[in-house]
């Protein structure tokens, strides 16, 4: 029994070694699934880290019928999550990168807001996918701006075009 538990041991040590390699980076696309989706960013594709267990974190937004990216910091305000319409079930939350591309989004988002913050739904394939944007003002109000909603389009091998930057 003692041999056992020690194998058992050392095999779960093993793999707790080798699980970090696990981590990947994936490209899921999605297409705009009404009309103010469509108006505001057509189609999308998101760069994700899947890490241990499963866990997925969003690092990036591409257009994926335009030139154009957006990076994410994970995290924000629970103000933030309050400010959600009644009902809505969004709760992964991510702050949108003013670098770049990303102040033109926040800007098209929550147009006049000095921040703004993505609150998705459980990004997984091949699943519908759900973005409620949420800004904060210079009162220091956060206000909902936007639901976005998408349906699975697929997953690339590689990031989009877009992803390219100047020397």
């Amino acid at each position: 029994m003692r041999r056992f538990i020690a194998s058992a041991l050392a095999l779960a040590a093993v793999a707790s070694a080798a699980a970090p390699a696990q981590a990947d980076t994936r490209f899921l696309s999605y297409n705009a699934s009404d009309r103010i989706t469509q108006a505001l960013t057509k189609g999308v594709t998101l760069e994700i880290r899947r890490g241990l267990f499963g866990a997925v974190q969003v690092e990036r937004l591409y257009s994926t019928s335009a030139r154009g990216t957006a990076g994410f910091t994970r995290g924000g305000p629970d103000a933030a999550r309050r400010a959600l319409p009644q009902g809505a079930q969004e709760n992964d939350i991510y702050g949108v990168d003013q670098d770049g591309d990303g102040r033109g989004l926040a800007r098209a988002l929550c147009p006049g807001s000095d921040e703004v913050w993505l609150i998705m739904s459980r990004v997984r394939a091949p699943r519908p996918l759900t973005m409620q944007a949420v800004g904060r003002w210079s009162d220091g109000a956060y206000r909902h701006c936007v639901t976005l909603t998408y349906e699975w389009r697929g997953e690339w091998a590689t990031a989009p075009a877009s992803r390219a930057t100047p020397d």
